[in-house]
């Protein structure tokens, strides 16, 4: 059967078309008369009255063009469901599209305000840091530790090893100093140590000058402070060289007075009377060798004496600095000690005299290779 829309379509054609086996014409009345209830296009069996009346055929021509329209209606009707899924789709895309624009909008405000109170945080930090350092100034525990010693021995049953202030005389300013309380009695002040290797000692001028390091472990105290210390009014002050070997054997060398000039002379070295197990190398055995009275040195500021070079050994040398790693010492003509030198423990650094060095303590002709090295000094009772 045909639908209904099919048949109302046909109808204009059935009008005119006539019966080819009756040759009969059909009217208007006779086709409203034919039996095409709602029965019978539901499937139901025509009326007796149309009961032998001949099925119509329909052209095939006509059955084409039925064909067609009902294929462009639906692709006509696929393109209008096609057009309306993509503009639903694009329209999720731009919604999701919105939604995560929202979520980082969102986020972004979030990281900004959170970075504000990092920085305000670090601001406030800041500011309290440095009323604390602007607040009033930390009261000296004395002038050196060897004040501070003499200072605390009749309250304080032990005086602990460790970290002081020391505000020397004819000084404007306070420093940190660490404080050897335990070693042959006390009292002495560390100005420099070498321990592990840890600080590197290839440093500049203003370095030494200002000091570096960390006063509980390996460092050098700062030529200005130990000049400060040193020349106060009234003191005379020892000064203590501990040796350790890499095979654990120990020694000393010990100057009855020790003192530097300022600056402006470059800190010039000036020795008393030698004692100890380990060898004057301060001295060393000649006067070329003599480091009494020399300048300090460094990489960038040259008072060695070697002009323009000095001989060691087979050796031609510009710079003692350069030959000592770029450390800083008072060399003269390069001499026979820097406590300074590189932190290794190699035959070839021995002959190049890079390491630390102290050439007169040696075993079996051979100079001892240094572990760890202590500097300290300490005041000597005077009758004034």
């Amino acid at each position: 059967m045909w639908p209904t829309t099919v048949l109302l379509l046909l109808l204009p054609h059935l009008f005119s078309s006539t019966d080819t086996g009756n040759n009969t014409n059909f009217n208007q009345s006779e086709i409203v008369n034919a039996d095409f209830s709602d029965a019978a296009f539901k499937g139901q069996k025509p009326h007796r009255g149309v009961k032998d009346r001949d099925t119509c055929s329909i052209p095939c021509d006509i059955t084409v063009k039925l064909l067609r329209d009902e294929k462009h209606s639906v692709c006509g009707q696929l393109q209008q469901s096609l057009l309306a899924f993509g503009r639903s789709t694009r329209k999720l895309i731009r919604d999701v599209m919105e939604e995560q624009q929202k979520a980082l909008d969102i986020l972004s405000t979030q990281v900004t305000e959170l970075m504000t109170k990092v920085q305000t945080l670090s601001f406030e930090v800041q500011r309290s840091n440095t009323e604390i350092f602007s607040m009033k100034h930390v009261e000296s525990h004395g002038r050196d530790c060897s004040d501070i010693k003499d200072s605390l021995v009749s309250v304080v049953p032990k005086i602990p090893s460790g970290i002081y202030i020391v505000h020397p005389e004819n000084t404007d300013s306070s420093f940190e100093v660490f404080c050897e309380m335990d070693y042959m009695g006390g009292g002495w002040t560390v100005m420099q140590r070498r321990t592990d290797g840890l600080t590197d000692f290839k440093r500049p001028w203003i370095d030494y000058v200002d000091g570096f390091g960390n006063l509980a472990g390996e460092h050098w105290l700062g030529l200005k402070k130990v000049f400060h210390i040193v020349n106060q009014k009234d003191t005379r002050f020892q000064l203590h060289i501990a040796l350790v070997s890499h095979d654990d054997i120990t020694s000393y060398a010990s100057y009855d007075d020790f003192k530097l000039d300022s600056e402006t002379q470059f800190f010039s070295l000036h020795l008393g009377r030698y004692a100890g197990s380990a060898g004057d190398a301060f001295h060393g055995y000649d006067q070329e060798q003599n480091q009494d009275t020399a300048p300090f040195s460094a990489s960038d500021v040259d008072n060695d004496g070697c002009n323009p070079f000095c001989s060691i050994g087979n050796r031609t040398v510009e710079s003692c600095s350069t030959q000592h790693n770029h450390t800083g010492w008072w060399f003269n003509q390069c001499g026979l000690a820097n406590l300074n030198g590189c932190y290794e423990d190699t035959e070839k650094n021995q002959e190049q005299r890079m390491n630390i060095l102290w050439d007169t303590w040696r075993h079996n002709g051979v100079p001892h290779s240094i572990k760890s090295v202590t500097m300290k000094i300490r005041r000597i009772v005077t009758n004034n």
